[in-house]
C-alpha cells in the first residue's frame, strides 16, 4: 500500500507540471459584468455602465471618485462624444447646483469587446462600456454633486 501512494504522489506532480495549473494563463482580473446602467449617445451606441472592480466601471469610480447615481453617467453619455481615439471614447457635461455652481464631469468609455490592454472581456457581442467618471480637476467630486 506505501508503494501506490508513493507513486502516485510523483505521478500527479508530473501530470500537473504537464498539463498545467487549472487558472488558464490568459485568464484576466474578476471583474463583474452585470450592467448597472445604461445609456445611448447620439450616435446610436448604446454604452453599458458595469458593477466591474476595483480598477474599472461602478465600484472604481463610485468609490474613489464619488459619483454615486447612474444620471451623473447618463447625462455625458446622452450627448455627443468629445474626444474619440479609436474604441476609447469620452463625454463631457456638467453637474450643478445653485449653492455650489457647476463642475464638469468625464466619463470614460470602451466600445469594443475587450480592453486595449486584452485583461478585460466583456464576452462575445458585447462592449466593456464604461471604463471610469469623475469630476475634472479633483480627485472626488463633491458631494453635492449626488443630491
Amino acid at each position: 500500500m506505501k508503494k501506490i501512494t508513493g507513486l502516485m504522489s510523483p505521478v500527479a506532480l508530473a501530470a500537473m507540471l504537464l498539463v498545467g495549473f487549472a487558472t488558464p494563463a490568459h485568464a484576466g482580473p474578476y471583474w463583474n459584468k452585470h450592467v448597472k446602467c445604461n445609456a445611448t449617445d447620439p450616435d446610436g451606441r448604446r454604452i453599458p455602465t458595469r458593477t466591474g472592480n476595483g480598477e474599472l466601471g461602478w465600484n472604481h469610480f463610485s468609490g474613489k471618485h464619488n459619483i454615486k447615481k447612474c444620471a451623473l453617467v447618463d447625462i455625458p453619455l446622452g450627448s455627443n462624444a468629445d474626444k474619440v481615439d479609436g474604441s476609447n471614447i469620452q463625454y463631457w457635461g456638467w453637474a450643478s447646483n445653485r449653492a455650489h455652481g457647476r463642475v464638469k464631469l468625464v466619463v470614460k468609455a470602451r466600445y469594443a469587446r475587450k480592453t486595449d490592454d486584452g485583461r478585460y472581456d466583456a464576452g462575445r457581442g458585447s462592449v466593456i462600456g464604461v471604463i471610469t467618471a469623475y469630476c475634472n480637476g479633483m480627485q472626488k467630486c463633491p458631494d453635492w454633486v449626488n443630491e
